[in-house]
């Protein structure tokens, strides 16, 4: 493993990102085999920390870090393995399709905190490969993780090989959940949740920087979507979450917000219904 004393800039790993991917051509039988990288002494930056909350919608000065944050504070260390020659995975292009979160109790935000970031495994997938990247916090002090995440990236590409047994799309899902609230979305959401994350992926910022990449509008972060539907959902102190990313949210554009239970959905508004985000929240026991 190897020891990081500041959390790396996300700038210059994105820019790296970007100029390395032109020459990887991923294939079925991708491997990484890099080292985790570890974090320590890690304190929480309550002003940023206030205006993640207020852009994400959770209550601002609440006790503990809201359940999407330290994906947050991992995600600099996740760009840096993603970003490097060795991995050998495009960073451009590369879709977040889904998280798996763990949290075992809340996390105070005066703790100070131990950063663990792997990638797990790369696995064909029909269309293409598919990294999946954990991330852990830990107690300073203490050996088990009270945090933990798996997030899936596709890479897009031919398979020329059968992928019996590897992951494929998200289960269907079944009836369309009872909507709950409308959001309308401003063009400047991808903006402010970049400003606080540090994600500042062209495709997020602005419509002409966006249709560089075939968007015809700006694109909401899809951590911004979860992070927004958990906010209002709820979340109790031991908890797994779930959400897959179905489509893109387009901004400026309007939302609905739909739940039942421990499941719920971010969809297009009307007949079509078009859903972007599918999840679920289960109180761990």
């Amino acid at each position: 493993m190897s020891t990081l004393r500041t959390a790396p800039s996300l700038g210059p790993l994105l820019a790296r990102g970007a100029l390395l991917s032109p020459f990887k051509r991923p294939g079925p039988g991708a491997a990484f085999d890099g080292e985790p990288l570890v974090l320590s002494g890690l304190r929480i930056d309550v002003d940023r920390l206030a205006r993640y909350e207020r852009v994400c919608g959770f209550t601002p000065g609440g006790d503990g870090l809201p359940l999407t944050y330290p994906h947050v504070l991992g995600f600099p260390s996740a760009m840096a393995l993603m970003s490097g020659r060795a991995f050998p995975l495009p960073l451009l292009g590369l879709v977040h399709t889904s998280i798996g979160i763990t949290r075992h109790r809340a996390l105070p935000t005066t703790g100070t905190y131990e950063l663990t970031v792997y990638v797990d495994h790369l696995a064909p997938h029909r269309r293409g490969t598919q990294a999946s990247v954990v991330t852990e916090l830990r107690e300073t002090g203490e050996s088990a993780a009270v945090w933990e995440s798996t997030s899936t990236y596709l890479a897009r590409h031919r398979t020329t090989t059968a992928t019996t047994g590897a992951p494929q799309e998200p289960d269907p899902l079944p009836a369309p959940l009872p909507v709950l609230d409308e959001w309308r979305l401003g063009g400047d959401v991808g903006r402010r949740y970049g400003a606080v994350s540090g994600d500042r992926n062209p495709i997020h910022l602005h419509p002409l920087t966006a249709r560089l990449f075939g968007f015809p509008r700006a694109v909401a972060h899809g951590m911004w979507t979860v992070a927004r539907c958990l906010a209002a959902h709820g979340t109790p102190p031991a908890v797994l979450a779930h959400a897959d990313f179905r489509a893109p949210v387009l901004l400026p554009g309007t939302v609905v917000y739909a739940a039942d239970g421990d499941r719920f959905e971010l969809r297009r508004p009307g007949d079509d219904g078009r859903i972007h985000v599918s999840g679920r929240v289960e109180a761990l026991r």
